[in-house]
């Protein structure tokens, strides 16, 4: 399963996201994610993102792409990946291609989780955090109730808001996302990858119209190779011991062997020549019958 999930702050595309990593075992792959911990660990890529978030630019798609390369090659993302947050614009949605097709993972599907945007509001500028114990609510679709009391005590939950999940900030957030993502929308529908799912509704309710959408695309289980053992290497010794004794010729073989040689080097009468014997040369003639 190798997928892109799309969709606006607020869309859930994180949350289904990890359930679907969790459900098929492949890893969900955030660029942002990928982006904090290279600087956290201030490798060649982390320092040159770095640099860049420094000095109040955006960090260049080359970076994020060779994180993205670089986590894709190693191997828990043999069997697939859920790429969440890249690409954002149609200029990375091309580069990311041509990227996927020189390591051979091509994208199967890409998934657009569809919300209304006045449903997107309620859920953005609805979200609150309790201030003692860090819970996360929402005021209109999960207020705290008395079933759910503060883990600080049981005291009442202190609700706050984040400054930036303020009306004007969010709608503002929402009509960049718009902008930037649909000429990606028409890019993959062009490229028949595009699936839509209706992102309204519980989370199983999603989940479970997330998985129908993407039954048509076969699961990679991973398999673990088998290891083969090898046997530890022999010293010469224990070859000669364990090896299987060569077979001694008989008595009688030995003497016939023997006088084959001699009869061998022999010389015979036939041949004519000088031969020395004690200095002296002597010339051996035919012997005639």
């Amino acid at each position: 399963m190798r997928i892109i999930l799309l969709g606006a702050p607020g869309s859930g595309k994180g949350t289904q996201s990890q359930r679907l990593a969790k459900k098929y075992r492949v890893p969900q792959v955030s660029s942002g994610d990928l982006l904090r911990d290279a600087v956290a660990r201030a490798t060649p890529l982390g320092v040159r993102a770095k640099a860049a978030m420094d000095a109040g630019e955006l960090v260049s798609d080359d970076i994020v792409l060779a994180l993205i390369r670089e986590r894709l090659n190693k191997a828990d993302a043999r069997s697939g990946f859920i790429l969440d947050g890249f690409p954002r614009n149609l200029a990375q949605a091309q580069t990311l291609s041509e990227m996927l097709a020189e390591i051979g993972k091509p994208i199967e599907a890409v998934v657009l989780m569809d919300i209304d945007s006045a449903v997107l509001m309620r859920r953005l500028t609805g979200r609150r955090s309790c201030a003692r114990c860090g819970r996360l609510f929402n005021i209109y679709t999960s207020p705290p109730d008395a079933s759910t009391p503060c883990a600080d005590g049981g005291h009442q939950h202190e609700l706050v808001q984040r400054p930036d999940d303020n009306e004007e900030t969010i709608r503002n957030r929402l009509d960049v996302y718009t902008a930037q993502t649909r000429p990606l929308v028409e890019h993959y529908r062009a490229c028949e990858l595009l699936r839509t799912v209706n992102a309204e509704g519980e989370i199983d309710e999603v989940f479970k119209r997330l998985e129908q959408s993407l039954s048509d695309i076969p699961a990679r289980v991973a398999v673990k190779r088998a290891v083969r053992r090898v046997a530890p290497r022999r010293t010469a010794g224990a070859r000669r011991k364990s090896a299987a004794p060569r077979r001694t010729k008989s008595p009688r073989k030995k003497v016939r062997s023997r006088a084959r040689v001699a009869a061998r080097r022999r010389p015979s009468r036939k041949t004519t020549g000088t031969r020395k014997r004690g200095g002296t040369a002597r010339r051996r003639t035919r012997s005639r019958r």
